[in-house]
């Protein structure tokens, strides 16, 4: 074909508003602000990841040969297990990079003002709750060392991208951040689990993801591990990681196969009565009555309040105390608990000379306390109930209304979830209708059936990076404004040393179909990518390097060739796209930052950066 008959592509198009393109684009970049700002975006990745090979085949493993057999729950233990043996936890700031809050302000401010983010969003400095000032996050997450402009791209992984990670370097397993555990959980208690998709939500708080699974008394899925109702009570440090988001946090958005509900926009699509299901289960979930049990569970949660309080042992008719604090260290060394049958034996592990012969001022008995619950039933939900522990309790420590406050929270967390009184529902988008039993290939009919009237779905294929069904500017658009990684961590090679560095890279694509592409920071630090994608990662190094300079890559189904100046370098793909023509120079973009067909300011690196490059050699090269 003569190179005049190619379409062209170039990073701005007619067809696309600006917000679509944004949209569409931010589909393929799925980092977390993106999300936020999108909430659409939470569920078009479930959406891809349920389309994906990859998850399908869990189910030929033997570890869910008898799944048929099981009870939902222990299924979905199944899975659990499989991800905490397949995938770790991964939050850094290496691997997806660094940008600028006034680079992601100025793509944003049509759809939300500064304000808003810096008040729900924990990149843009989270003002919206006082926990976080305390915490200090820019220390935890280790962004004190930039000033105060640098934000992260914390970029929602796809369980392909998941998976990729056991390629670099001292990873053994696959790994993703919590917005891709939760996402890779829905998909796989749908396929694996056979979990409806209508009793699975999930949740975003501005620094956490997880689920809410409507199965019994209801799951929660903290990252990789599972937390049940009795687990969210038991007070070890476990699920005193789990509660934190819920306890500190507003909930930003909640998805669902219905649609969506988001703190700061008015329009929701989620069906009001599953979020009104979700939000009964949630409270439900997260409140329990005050027991004996429930109360040595707070002591032990509260390592803090363990001062206000003592235990009595009675031994050979003598009664002896022991401050709390001591007694659960003693738990930490032996398989013994305060509050079980065991109390007994745990009392027996303790040294005489930990024991006083009268009670120690200023501290709770814990065993008058357990007394009183039990014979008074005493709700500390209540007005009443936590008035009568404060009474009673207030001779004994100074601290005791604190204490009892404390206790009240540890029995009753109220979830700050969207309003849906300030909300208008739209029930226009046509439902997913995907129904356990289904198999992959019903689902990819079945999506791309509602794509025109469901805005999820058509966003999932922007997220699976299909460029045989989607528009091919936003991948672009996403490729070349949005990999700051591979322009970091190539910024002291030449250009030749770069071509040579490729060719040290595996030849085949973390995306296991033809049509389906990785972005050049993936290609980048996974170390492997198929020949269009090493062309389109050597269009995004050299972008940044040569601003003036036109790049263009010609795809064709069997060899995509890049053009560069005086560089002509021919990959070749098994992609088998159809021929068109790339055009990937910072000119294609038309300007400075702002609007569709605009390239945005260059990211911040997330390494060493340099101004040493070398001009590409005037010859064609074969790969």
């Amino acid at each position: 074909m003569d190179i005049s008959d190619i379409p062209t592509v170039t990073l701005s198009s007619p067809s696309l508003d600006r917000r679509d393109l944004e949209r569409k684009s931010s589909a393929v970049t799925l980092s977390d602000m993106e999300v936020f700002i999108f909430p659409e975006l939470m569920y078009s990745l479930v959406l891809a990841n349920l389309m994906s090979p990859r998850i399908w085949k869990w189910r030929d493993d033997p570890w869910f040969a008898d799944n048929a057999k099981l009870t939902p729950y222990r299924r979905i233990l199944r899975v659990k297990q499989y991800i905490m043996d397949n995938y770790a936890f991964n939050l850094d700031l290496d691997t997806w990079g660094l940008t600028r809050k006034e680079v992601e302000i100025a793509r944003f401010r049509d759809w939300v003002s500064e304000e808003a983010l810096a008040q729900s969003n924990a990149l843009f400095g989270y003002e919206g709750d006082k926990y976080y000032f305390d915490l200090d996050i820019r220390t935890h997450f280790g962004l004190d060392k930039y000033d105060s402009e640098v934000i992260p791209y914390w970029k929602t992984e796809t369980v392909e991208a998941m998976d990729a990670f056991r390629y670099k370097p001292n990873y053994e397993s696959g790994a993703g951040e919590c917005v891709s555990l939760a996402a890779l959980y829905a998909a796989a208690l749908f396929i694996v689990a056979k979990i409806p998709l209508r009793d699975i939500f999930l949740m975003a708080t501005p620094l956490h993801s997880q689920n809410f699974v409507d199965v019994g008394q209801g799951i929660l899925t903290n990252n990789r591990r599972l937390v049940t109702k009795n687990m969210w009570f038991n007070g070890t440090a476990l699920s005193a990681q789990a509660r934190r988001a819920l306890e500190n946090e507003r909930v930003t958005i909640v998805a669902h196969e219905s649609g969506f509900i988001h703190i700061l926009f008015e329009r929701a699509t989620i069906d009001p009565q599953a979020y009104d299901r979700f939000s009964t289960k949630l409270r439900r979930f997260l409140q329990t009555p005050l027991t004996p049990e429930l109360l040595g569970n707070f002591v032990r949660h509260s390592a803090d309040l363990q001062k206000c309080f003592q235990a009595r042992w009675t031994n050979f008719g003598v009664d002896r105390y022991i401050a709390m604090e001591k007694l659960m260290a003693y738990e930490r060394d032996f398989p013994y608990r305060f509050n079980d049958e065991t109390r007994e034996r745990l009392f027996r592990e303790v040294a005489g000379e930990d024991f006083e012969s009268r009670p120690l001022p200023d501290r709770i008995i814990i065993n008058d306390l357990e007394q009183m619950v039990a014979e008074q039933q005493v709700d500390v939900r209540t007005e009443e109930g936590f008035r009568l522990l404060v009474e009673q309790l207030a001779p004994s420590c100074p601290q005791a209304q604190d204490a009892i406050e404390r206790l009240r929270r540890f029995c009753w967390t109220e979830p700050r979830l969207p309003d849906p009184s300030t909300k208008t529902f739209d029930r226009t988008q046509a439902p997913l209708g995907l129904e356990v039993g289904m198999e992959r290939g019903d689902i990819i009919a079945r999506l791309e059936s509602i794509r025109g009237q469901n805005e999820t779905a058509e966003l999932a294929f922007y997220a699976y990076r299909d460029l045989t069904r989607t528009a091919v500017e936003p991948f672009l658009k996403a490729a070349l404004e949005r990999c700051p990684v591979s322009v970091a961590g190539s910024a002291d090679l030449t250009d030749e040393a770069v071509l040579d560095l490729l060719e040290t890279f595996a030849a085949e694509s973390i995306y296991d179909e033809p049509g389906r592409l990785a972005q050049p920071d993936e290609v980048w630090n996974y170390r492997r990518g198929d020949g269009l994608e090493k062309a389109l990662l050597l269009a995004n190094i050299l972008r940044n390097r040569h601003p003036d300079r036109p790049i263009s890559i010609e795809v064709e189904p069997q060899q995509a060739i890049l053009r560069a100046g005086n560089l002509i370098i021919t990959y070749p793909t098994s992609k088998a796209l159809r021929p068109q023509r790339w055009e990937c120079g910072a000119q294609a973009s038309g300007g400075s930052s702002g609007g569709a067909g605009q390239a945005s300011p260059a990211p911040v690196s997330a390494g060493p950066t340099s101004g040493r490059t070398a001009e590409p050699r005037g010859r064609a090269r074969s790969r």
